[in-house]
C-alpha cells in the first residue's frame, strides 16, 4: 500500500474513520537537525521506529510494511534526545526487531555518554557470551542508531569499529561525549584494557567515571580482569568489567 492509496482509501469510507485509525496503519516521517547533520526519523503510534540519513523511505516500507506520511512536527523529546543522548520520555517502537536485537539494544542503552563497552561485553550482559559477532551484527542494523546509543559499543583491541553513519561519524560522536579515544588506544598498545586504583582496590573499564578519577600514581594497568584479580581486584560495580568472559 502506497502513501496516496491509502489516503484515497480512508477518504471513500461512507462514515468517518475513527480516530487514531490512520496513525494505526502508517508511520509519520521528518527530517530533524542531529550532530551528525540531518536525520530522517519515522515514527508510529508506539514511538520512533527507524533513523536513517538520506533516501529511506522505500527501505522503510520493506521493513516495516507500513506506508509513511509526512509529519507536521517531530514526535516531544526527538530533538532533545538527539541533542543531548537523553531519551526522557521519548519513546521507541522496537517491533521490528527479533527478542535478541532488542536485549542487544537494551543493553548498549544502559552504557553512559563518554564511556565505551567492548562487543564481549554486551554478549556477556545479555547471557549470550558466544555469540559476539552476532551482537555486531545487531547492532550493526539498529533501527534507532543515536536513540539507542550502538557507538559506544567498540571492539576489544581498542579500534573503534564499524558504524551505520559511518566510522568517521561514530569518532566523532564519542569524541563529542568527552571518551577519550586516544588515551584508549594508547593504553591498547600497551595491552592495557582494564585499569586499577590501590586506593578503592577497584579495577574497571577505562572510559568508567570511576577510572577518570584514578590519580596517576594510584593507578595500574592490565591486560585481562583475570590479571586484575589475581592482583587482589575487584571488578567495578558500576560498568561491570565482570561481564566480559
Amino acid at each position: 500500500m502506497t502513501e496516496d492509496s491509502l489516503l484515497t482509501g480512508l477518504a471513500a469510507l461512507a462514515t468517518d474513520a475513527p480516530d487514531g485509525l490512520l496513525d494505526r496503519i502508517a508511520a509519520r516521517w521528518v527530517s530533524v537537525p542531529s550532530p551528525i547533520g540531518e536525520l530522517n526519523v519515522a515514527y508510529t503510534d508506539q514511538g520512533v521506529a527507524y533513523v536513517r540519513q538520506g533516501p529511506f523511505r522505500e527501505d522503510f516500507r520493506k521493513r516495516f510494511g507500513r506506508p509513511l506520511l509526512p509529519a507536521d512536527r517531530p514526535p516531544a523529546g526527538l530533538l532533545t534526545a538527539l541533542r543531548t543522548g537523553r531519551r526522557a520520555g521519548l519513546r521507541l517502537d522496537l517491533r521490528g526487531a527479533s527478542d535478541f536485537q532488542r536485549d542487544v539494544l537494551t543493553a548498549a542503552a544502559a552504557i553512559p555518554r563518554g564511556e565505551v563497552r567492548p562487543y564481549s561485553w554486551i554478549a556477556e550482559h545479555i547471557g549470550r557470551p558466544r555469540a559476539v559477532r552476532a551482537v555486531g551484527t545487531a547492532l550493526a542494523t539498529n533501527p534507532v542508531p543515536l536513540l539507542v546509543p550502538c557507538h559506544r559499543v567498540i571492539r576489544s583491541d581498542a579500534a573503534t569499529g564499524e558504524y551505520v553513519f559511518g566510522a568517521e561519524a561514530k569518532q566523532e560522536l564519542l569524541r563529542s561525549e568527552g571518551a577519550d579515544l586516544d588515551g584508549l588506544r594508547e593504553l591498547a598498545g600497551q595491552h592495557v584494557f582494564y585499569l586499577a586504583s590501590d586506593t578503592t582496590g577497584v579495577v574497571c573499564f577505562p572510559t568508567c567515571h570511576n577510572a577518570r578519577r584514578i590519580t596517576p600514581r594510584h593507578r595500574h594497568g592490565f591486560r585481562s580482569l583475570a590479571q586484575a584479580r589475581a592482583a587482589g581486584y575487584r571488578p567495578c560495580r558500576t560498568c561491570k568489567p565482570a561481564q566480559v568472559g
